[in-house]
């Protein structure tokens, strides 16, 4: 019996259970079944597991499925995204330009650079990786997401196989272990292999996978004594002696790989199956595994040998030409010893060669003298290169070799980090990045490559890019330019690190340098932005009071028709300001005609030399000044330039938080809590207690309020943190007073009252006195009516009334004369709400108005005006209905049945 054959039984050899799986699960992939979605099996070396998967394949193949396969190689465990490029690279070589497009539609330019379809080169120098507008991690798995649902939908049946997942790239074990819950309703398969003592430790999500997904995994064991005396007659006769049988199980454990191994070597050996044969095959067995497998390679001759070594340095799939290369030998050399290194089964291939097992090229790899592994990755890499495999191919050898001062190896690495950052793998951008430091580069280069190194880390440690780039602000000689971009960044990890006191700081040192007025408002901008979102600020009034002064100067000159009011930097400074009048509560004229000013050219959401936090406070500022509708279409524009870029982390879970707190302020609640939900999901995939993650919790709570479900708003609070300590960041709504307005829902009345003053005190030092922005005032006074205390109760609701008509919007006056109303009795109460129903009327705050309505309703009830009262009722039951506010569904419903 031949080899192929061998092995073929040997898979088939006490494999019914997974055997009989795999049959069920492609017939429930045929029928459309969702069962068997999701096949995992394990086992250590040698037990079977490719095989297994190989028998899928087949069997895949001639039920009509499109099969996708890839497999983890230990070599290429540090290449990004190397296994899915691996699954998709076969389609997409096949296809032409038009139908690749088809392929991963809208999401070409995000997911290409991952799948191998980005640029071939990417431009280093200045600013390097730094300056290339790179989606984020999670933009790249969603692409994937959709890229292999459509291949399902557009080609399914389809079977996606990954092998050997023990050694896949990190990136796509990360979207592997999410995309595996995603399986379910597709006319999709995955079925995944791995050694589990070889999982690495962060690959935690994809250990979980199938507990998380409902199954089991199946474990593969060594075969038994009488699976291996099976084997060993159907290839060495069957007249094998049960003796020598049993030996051969002893010497091998019954692993499936060195039991054919063992048995092939025994049989070209011409040594016979029987008893007296026993002590020959510990020493065949010894030859076919660790050192013992490493001398018999050492037989066969040097050039074999240095052909071996390559090809366990450049790792799976090889051209022998490449390999060649690599090995130093002249063609024919490398033909005549592959063919050896064939013979004596340790590769396999003609013109791509592989090992027969991955336990031997890891045997090979780790066997090899340091010094030669080390200037064999360094061949591999140029080699790599001259062939056309780009430098995200040659990083990971350069990554191997010793730093040596080649200005060559840094552009490479600089190179290669820029386009790992455009594949949405900024942690390999980071390696390569270190690297260059290392080698090291030149001294004028050095700051750009600690600035490169610093922005690869701000997207998921803003900490370490801190660090970076303090570093890289101490090189000396820094171009003016460099030093600008560096500071900015600087603080912006500082501000994403909860640290927005030292942000705002670093930027008004730096402003002192400004070499020109158009540079020196850049830094201005920064400034003023870092301190408006310092919920500590020292001295926020005098920041103010200047951002107002340079604001009006700019916009003066933007109303006498001066052109583009100083670039974007004056655009930008101009929408900080629309914020800060917003949250002073200046009137809302004010912050209109800022907010227009800053938009007359359009404020793009993912510009790279800025931030886009300020179009979303533009956006803001339309929305408390009673512009809903101008703030949802801002809004749309921004989350759509989001997920164009493939930013869909903590940008787009902003996005949809927002938009669903605009919703919650125009009484949509059911379209305001979908929003919401949205962006916690995104948030939560952010992290915990970062600001996007209060911002979604805290809207969520307020509608969740509004929609009269306390119990569900106190568990979401109680399972996410929130309550002190709070961000040091502003956040909206403000985190400590939705608490308070949490608490008074729950009853804890005493509770509410401390977080509310203290929020109030907080507030009010820095002269954030909106109460269409922040209604602590009202809320406070609502908890101090709820504790009996009356007369300080008015003076709040008072104090709340001149503020929301200083600002002048219909929302604020109307929502603040309805808590004071409802502090009055009798007529006055009446009176009061009657004026809130008439403003609120004119606003787009229907949700308040609702409120404002069944209270006028009730109140005229309670004076005995029972037609005027029913009147109003029914004009509320229809206002509540409009926006899912159940708890006034039922007040109106209620009193209309009475």
């Amino acid at each position: 019996m031949d080899v192929e054959r061998s092995e073929a039984a040997v898979a088939l050899l006490e494999r019914e259970t997974e055997l009989g799986t795999i049959r069920e699960s492609l017939a429930a992939l045929a029928s459309g079944s969702a069962a068997g979605r999701l096949l995992v099996f394990t086992g250590g070396a040698g037990l079977g597991k490719t095989r297994l998967l190989g028998e899928l394949r087949r069997s895949a193949a001639d039920t009509g499925c499109t099969v996708l396969s890839a497999r983890g190689g230990e070599q290429e465990q540090r290449l990004a995204f190397h296994v899915v490029r691996s699954l998709l690279q076969p389609l997409l070589a096949a296809a032409g330009e038009a139908e690749r497009r088809a392929l991963l539609g809208s999401w070409y330019d995000i997911v290409g650079p991952a799948v191998g379809l980005g640029p071939a080169l990417a431009v280093v120098g200045g600013t390097g990786s730094a300056a290339v507008a790179a989606p984020d991690p999670q933009g790249v798995r969603d692409g994937l997401d959709w890229v292999f649902t459509n291949l399902a939908v557009s080609r399914g049946p389809l079977l996606v196989i990954v092998d050997d997942a023990h050694w896949a790239d990190a990136h796509s074990l990360a979207w592997l272990a999410a995309f595996a819950s995603r399986v379910e309703g597709l006319p999709l398969m995955l079925a995944v292999a791995y050694r589990p003592d070889e999982l690495p430790a962060e690959a935690e999500a994809f250990r979980e996978m199938d507990r998380r997904n409902g199954i089991r995994p199946l474990p593969l064991s060594e075969l038994t004594p009488d699976a291996v005396a099976a084997l060993v007659r159907r290839v060495m006769g069957e007249e094998a002696e049960a003796s020598f049988c049993r030996e051969v199980w002893a010497v091998t454990g019954g692993n499936p790989f060195e039991t054919v191994e063992l048995v092939v070597k025994a049989q070209s050996r011409g040594i016979a199956p029987v008893a007296r044969s026993c002590p020959l095959l510990r020493g065949i067995g010894a030859a076919v595994k660790g050192q013992g497998m490493v001398s018999r390679l050492q037989r066969l001759g040097a050039a074999a040998v240095r052909l071996a070594w390559s090809v366990a340095v450049l790792g799976i799939d090889t051209p022998l030409t490449l390999a060649g290369e690599v090995a130093a030998l002249t063609p024919e050399e490398a033909e005549d010893a592959a063919e050896r290194l064939r013979g004596a089964r340790i590769l396999t291939g003609a013109r791509v060669l592989e090992y027969v097992h991955p336990l031997l090229a890891t045997a090979v790899y780790r066997s090899m003298p340091s010094g030669v592994r080390t200037a064999m990755h360094g061949r591999a890499a140029w080699a790599v290169l001259e062939s056309g495999g780009g430098p995200m191919q040659a990083a990971r050898h350069l990554l191997e070799t010793r730093p040596d001062g080649d200005p060559t190896v840094v552009a490479q690495l600089r190179a290669a980090a820029s386009l790992f950052m455009q594949a949405g793998a900024p942690e390999s951008a980071q390696s390569c990045l270190a690297r260059a430091l290392r080698e090291p580069p030149a001294d004028q280069e050095r700051a750009e490559v600690l600035y490169e190194l610093g922005c690869s880390t701000l997207l998921y440690d803003p900490a370490a890019t801190a660090n970076q780039l303090r570093i890289a602000l101490e090189q000396p000689g820094l171009p003016q330019r460099l030093r600008e971009d560096i500071v900015v960044r600087y603080a912006q990890a500082l501000a994403h690190s909860d640290h927005l006191t030292e942000a705002a700081e670093a930027i008004a040192e730096e402003t002192h340098r400004a070499e020109s007025a158009r540079t020196r408002l850049r830094l201005q901008v920064w400034n003023f932005m870092w301190g408006a979102f310092d919920a500590h600020e020292p001295d926020s009034p005098a920041r103010s009071r200047r951002l107002a002064a340079l604001a009006e100067r700019i916009a003066a000159g933007a109303d006498r028709g001066a052109p583009a009011h100083s670039g974007l930097a004056g655009a930008y400074l101009l929408g900080l300001r629309a914020w800060d009048a917003v949250v002073r509560g200046e009137p809302s004229r004010t912050a209109l005609r800022y907010s227009r000013l800053a938009l007359a050219d359009g404020l793009s959401w993912t510009e790279q030399d800025w931030s886009f936090e300020i179009p979303v406070l533009v956006a803001l500022s339309q929305m408390y000044c009673d512009l809903p509708d101008r703030a949802e279409e801002l809004f749309a524009d921004g989350i759509a330039e989001f997920e164009e870029a493939g930013w869909r982390g903590a940008h787009l879970a902003f996005g949809h938080t927002i938009l669903g707190l605009i919703r919650y302020r125009r009484g949509r609640l059911a379209d305001a809590e979908s929003s919401a939900r949205s962006g916690l999901e995104l948030a939560q995939r952010v992290g915990a207690r970062v600001p996007v993650h209060w911002y979604a919790v805290g809207t969520l709570i307020q509608i969740l309020l509004a929609r009269g479900r306390t119990a569900e708003a106190a568990g979401l609070a109680e399972r996410h943190g929130f309550q002190a300590p709070y961000s040091r960041a502003v956040t909206f709504p403000d985190s400590q007073a939705v608490r308070g307005q949490l608490l008074l829902a729950t009853g804890d009345v005493a509770g509410a009252i401390r977080e509310l003053a203290e929020a109030g005190a907080r507030l009010d030092s820095r002269a954030m006195l909106n109460p269409a922005w922040c209604p602590w005032l009202p809320t406070l006074a609502e908890a101090h009516a709820a504790a009996g205390t009356r007369d300080r109760a008015r003076e709040l609701a008072d104090e709340a009334v001149a503020r929301a008509i200083r600002f002048g919007t219909s929302s604020a006056h109307g929502a603040a004369l309805r808590v004071r109303a409802g502090l009055e009795e009798g007529t006055r109460r009446v009176e009061l709400l009657d004026q809130a129903v008439g403003l609120l009327a004119a606003s787009p705050a229907a949700y308040e108005h609702a409120c404002a309505v069944t209270d006028l309703a009730e109140a005229l009830a309670a004076e005995g005006l029972r037609r005027p009262a029913e009147e109003q009722y029914r004009k509320a039951l229809q206002l509540a209905r409009g926006c899912d506010a159940d708890p006034l569904t039922s007040r109106a419903s209620r009193a209309l049945a009475g």
